[in-house]
């Protein structure tokens, strides 16, 4: 028997026996799987582990551990010698994940886990898993734009607030109380928007981690729709830059008012910003997108602008996406979407019969279980 086959029976043996009992084939892994049996040869290599390392499972099926995964550290160090699974420390019983190379410098994310029958046995099984560092470079990344956005944003309200608290302490004498008050707006309009990114940072925190809460009460979309309306007319728009279309009777909505408040506010300020025409919102009755509900509420937004482009449509709701030239963060439909997806609810983007650019949230009714 070759090396080859008497490995591919050790990977339905001794890797993908004990997996199947789960019902889990090691290909369908999102992470690298390697695993080598006592005397150090590999008899598990999943297709991640191929993606990973380029190397095709039936070279390494059979061979040494160290050939197979030839790993340096990031001084050039040969890894396997430095750790040394099967003639170190009785007692180890893992190596943490570490940045790692693989030959020609692709660099990888390893860790190990040191399988023994007994706790200061021989080393039955090595089981290594493998990470592409793609996924958390585009983390640190998205880390350093989110970073740099707050600065660039932080900037020009913070100078704006010290320039002018400044020369009303030092000349405050020379100016006119109307000058005085005009100077005092500013610093107060600047302040909010500070506050308001402090606020989106907030969220998209939470969103990140999943700990955004949502405080459900009974909440009428049509008459939130409508404050948020005559806030814009009483600003000075025109009321006819507006139409609201109710289709009743619509579903009681349990939800959390402020934040549906926000996605609403967000959404309707994009439509007047950067879309053109009237704006037309539209609440209906639909099926819950949640399963178990089949009740459910739909809100659409939609302008008469030029609207989104087409290769522009599936990154909309990602971080600092931006519409238009226009300033603004670019975190507003990234915390739109996660606030509708913590609802159970979910969010699209399209093309309004009008050309313009469209958005449709659902939302489950989420009733309490006393109303059913």
């Amino acid at each position: 028997m070759s090396v080859g086959t008497r490995s591919a029976q050790g990977v339905s043996e001794a890797c993908a026996g004990g997996l199947a009992e789960l019902g889990i084939d090691p290909d369908q892994l999102p992470d690298g799987l390697v695993v080598a049996d006592e005397q150090g040869r590999v008899i598990c290599f999943n297709a991640a582990a191929v993606r990973i390392t380029a190397l095709p499972a039936e070279e390494a099926l059979g061979q040494r551990l160290e050939k197979a995964l030839p790993l340096e550290d990031l001084e050039g160090r040969r890894w396997w010698q430095l750790t040394d699974p099967y003639g170190g420390l009785a007692i180890r019983r893992r190596q943490p994940e570490r940045n790692l190379l693989l030959p020609g410098g692709r660099e990888v994310l390893v860790s190990a886990q040191f399988v023994r029958t007994e706790p200061t046995g021989p080393v039955h099984r090595v089981v290594v898993g493998l990470r592409d560092t793609e996924a958390r470079r585009r983390t640190e990344r998205s880390h350093a734009e989110l970073i740099a956005t707050v600065a660039h944003e932080l900037r020009s309200p913070l100078t704006s607030v010290k320039g002018f608290t400044a020369t009303l302490l030092a000349k405050w004498e020379r100016f006119t109380d109307d000058q005085k008050r005009l100077m005092l707006e500013t610093v107060d309009a600047d302040a909010d928007r500070v506050t308001r990114l402090i606020a989106e940072l907030l969220d998209i925190s939470r969103i990140d981690s999943g700990r955004l809460e949502v405080r459900r009460q009974p909440v009428d979309i049509g008459a939130a729709v409508g404050r948020h309306i005559q806030a814009y007319v009483a600003a000075g728009l025109a009321a006819d830059r507006f139409l609201l279309r109710l289709e009743q009777p619509l579903p009681a909505l349990w939800a959390d008012p402020d934040k549906i408040d926000q996605v609403l506010s967000n959404l309707l300020e994009n439509a007047v910003r950067h879309g053109e025409g009237t704006v037309t919102i539209d609440i209906t009755p639909t099926a819950s997108p949640r399963e178990g509900e089949d009740a459910g509420t739909s809100v659409t937004v939609s302008d008469e602008g030029p609207g989104i482009p087409e290769e522009s449509m599936n990154r909309v709701f990602t971080r600092f996406w931006r519409g238009s030239k226009r300033g603004g963060t670019g975190l507003g439909l990234y915390i739109v979407k996660g606030i509708v997806e913590a609802h159970g609810g979910t969010i699209t983007v399209g093309r309004g019969p009008q050309g313009g650019a469209e958005f449709r949230f659902t939302l489950p009714v989420s009733a309490p279980a006393y109303l059913s």
